[in-house]
């Protein structure tokens, strides 16, 4: 039994170690380098008020489940603040994965929403998930995506929907999932 326990344990972990991991926690040039070379995602960067890039969220479960990453929030290409999103999940999933995510903000409301200090996101968001194979649910309530292509030639689709536009780069891992939860964000102005 201790045996089992441990190998459901340890994909849950990884994730998370790989959230952690201060060598992937200064690692934005690169994530927002991947995102303007990537499939849609790229012309977001010319007609957006700003973004928030998550380099590297740690994200398991086995019944219950969680995901955490910390970030950096930017206005006009300049950063302006940080950000950490938390997860949790009940429902059907096993595995663990590590992915990036990034979120654009349409314009000045919806920036001011993510920044006010707590944001969750509703049932209704969506992200696109720009690798090959992948599939991610960033921050929905039981919603989730995929997408064909690579890093550079992802076929995606998408757009503002209330006012942001979430899209996501796997990173490694596996998960099977069919879970119920939200992400929650935390904002703190940058000194």
């Amino acid at each position: 039994m201790n045996r089992w326990m441990n190998a459901l344990a340890v994909p849950f972990f990884l994730c998370f170690a790989a959230a952690f991991n201060p060598a992937l926690a200064d690692d934005y040039g690169p994530t927002i380098k991947t995102f303007r070379d990537a499939g849609q995602s790229s012309k977001f960067f010319g007609n957006s008020y700003g973004y928030a890039v998550f380099p590297s969220i740690g994200k398991g479960g086995v019944g219950i489940g969680g995901a955490h990453g910390k970030g950096q929030v930017y206005r006009g290409g300049a950063h302006v603040g940080n950000s950490s999103m938390t997860q949790l999940t009940i429902g059907l999933q096993f595995g663990g994965q590590a992915y990036s995510q990034i979120i654009f903000f349409q314009d000045k409301r919806a920036f001011d929403s993510f920044t006010s200090g707590n944001f969750e996101f509703g049932a209704q968001a969506t992200a696109v998930a720009i690798t090959a194979g992948a599939s991610a649910q960033a921050g929905t309530t039981g919603a989730s995506s995929g997408a064909s292509g690579t890093k550079n030639k992802a076929k995606t689709a998408g757009g503002y929907q209330s006012g942001m536009a979430v899209f996501t780069v796997a990173k490694g891992g596996l998960m099977y999932e069919a879970t119920i939860g939200g992400q929650k964000f935390s904002y703190e102005a940058k000194k």
